[in-house]
C-alpha cells in the first residue's frame, strides 16, 4: 500500500480576514473553520494537509517552488492574484504538481476583471462558488487524480 499523499493547501491574500470581510460574497466561515473541514474531509481520504496563507507573492511563489520535494499535489486558492500573477502561474506550471483552483465565490458571475484566471490553465481543475465546499469538492477531486495516477 502506498504512503498517503501529502498535499500543500495555499491561501492567498486575504483571506486571513474570512468571516469578516464581506460575508455576503465570502461568507461567514473564517479560514481557521475552512481548514478544519478540510482536516475533516482529508481524514477519510487518508492524506495528509500542510497550510500555508500569504499576502506575499514572492512568498506564494517560493512556496510552490519548492513544494515538488515534498508533496503531490497543491490545492490553492490565489485570491486576488488568481487575475493579476504571471508568476504564480509560472510556479504552478513549474512545479509540475497537480493543482486544483478553488474560489469561495463565483468568480464568473463577479466584475469583469475578476473572470480571468491566469492560474486556471495550468492547473488540471477549478472549482468556485460554493463557499467553503469549494475546498472540500477540490481536495476530493485532487486525491483522486493524484490516486489515479500512481
Amino acid at each position: 500500500m502506498s504512503a498517503p499523499a501529502k498535499i500543500l493547501v495555499i491561501h492567498g491574500p486575504n483571506l486571513q480576514l474570512l468571516g469578516t470581510r464581506e460575508p455576503k460574497i465570502y461568507g461567514k466561515t473564517t479560514l481557521e473553520e475552512v481548514n478544519q473541514k478540510l482536516s475533516e474531509a482529508a481524514a477519510p481520504l487518508k492524506v495528509t494537509l500542510d497550510f500555508f496563507q500569504s499576502n506575499h507573492e514572492g512568498e506564494m511563489v517560493e512556496k510552490i517552488g519548492t513544494a515538488r520535494k515534498e508533496y503531490e499535489g497543491i490545492l490553492m486558492n490565489p485570491a486576488a492574484y488568481t487575475h493579476t500573477s504571471v508568476a504564480i502561474r509560472d510556479a504552478v506550471e513549474a512545479s509540475g504538481l497537480p493543482t486544483v483552483e478553488v474560489h469561495l465565490s463565483n468568480i464568473y458571475a463577479r466584475e469583469e476583471f475578476r473572470r480571468n484566471s491566469l492560474i486556471a490553465p495550468v492547473a488540471i481543475g477549478q472549482i468556485s462558488g460554493f463557499g467553503a465546499l469549494s475546498y472540500v469538492l477540490g481536495l476530493t477531486a485532487l486525491v483522486d487524480r493524484i490516486r489515479s495516477a500512481r
